[in-house]
């Protein structure tokens, strides 16, 4: 029996898949458990015109963040931090005051997007910070920390 999979089955296929399976797994398992429906035309119609339409979003999607890469790898962005005498960074900087640094450029950027060399900044410099800003669009950023 051919089975359209509307979620990731392990050993079997991911969601979208269309997959033969036996009857009685299909029947006794799948469907009840809403982890497939029945292949019919009408449904392979349906699964064809979701995908073009789910493709479509993600090549928008996918353009915007380009654009927005191609506008935030210019740009410098400079984050002031309290320092000692030596350039040792009391506490550090993390993605949350990258992303509110680059947030006052005017891009909206959440921190969880930001990928730091290292897990915490604690010296004064420059660095290189990677956004993603889609699956496929990363851009790095050069900032530099610089004392108050």
């Amino acid at each position: 029996m051919e089975i359209i999979l509307t979620q990731d089955v392990e050993r079997l296929g991911s969601k979208d898949d269309i997959v033969s399976v036996k009857d009685g797994f299909a029947r006794n398992f799948l469907i009840p458990q809403k982890m497939a429906i029945a292949a019919t035309e009408t449904a392979k119609k349906v699964l064809a015109e979701n995908i073009k339409q789910r493709a479509h979003k993600e090549a928008k999607l996918k353009d915007a963040a380009a654009e927005i890469a191609e506008k935030i790898a210019n740009k410098k962005i400079t984050i002031g931090a309290k320092t000692s005498s030596s350039g040792k960074i009391f506490g550090s900087v993390n993605t949350i005051q990258l992303a509110e640094a680059i947030n006052k450029k005017g891009f909206e950027i959440e921190r969880k997007q930001i990928i730091l060399p290292e897990d915490s900044i604690k010296e004064v410099g420059t660095y290189t910070a990677k956004i993603k800003l889609h699956k496929e669009v990363v851009v790095s950023i050069e900032f530099e920390v610089v004392a108050e």
